[in-house]
């Protein structure tokens, strides 16, 4: 993600249809993301898939499995939540193939938006 400067981060995560997934990330990848990263206050846009987690803690190596975890997880750098209302993000959020050909096979949809606690300004 390179230095964050924003200090609002959107996660959208879901999952998606074994047999639509290769649409998903060619959607999502030259789309979607490409799309939503124009919109005045998004200042970035990532994409992840949940790993294997296992980490040290209280003297142990644990294995941390929180049940129903979606696997794609798309990260937005925003200046302010006010951005999320915005019109150009209405208009970017529902361009392209994804509201028609992408949208109706995701499942597990969860979203978040997170305020920057540290370091403060």
């Amino acid at each position: 993600m390179g230095e964050l400067t924003s200090k609002y981060l959107f996660i959208a995560s879901m999952d998606i249809a074994a047999e639509q997934e290769a649409l998903f990330n060619d959607v999502y990848n030259t789309e979607h993301c490409p799309l939503l990263n124009q919109v005045p206050g998004v200042n970035g846009v990532t994409r992840y898939e949940t790993q294997r987690l296992a980490m040290a803690m209280g003297g142990a190596v644990r294995e941390i499995d929180i049940p129903g975890t979606p696997k794609h997880h798309a990260v937005y750098q925003l200046d302010s939540p006010d951005v999320l209302i915005s019109p150009e993000w209405a208009e970017a959020v529902d361009a392209g193939r994804w509201p028609e050909h992408v949208r109706p096979y995701t499942a597990n949809r969860k979203h978040v938006l997170l305020k920057l606690t540290f370091p403060d300004e």
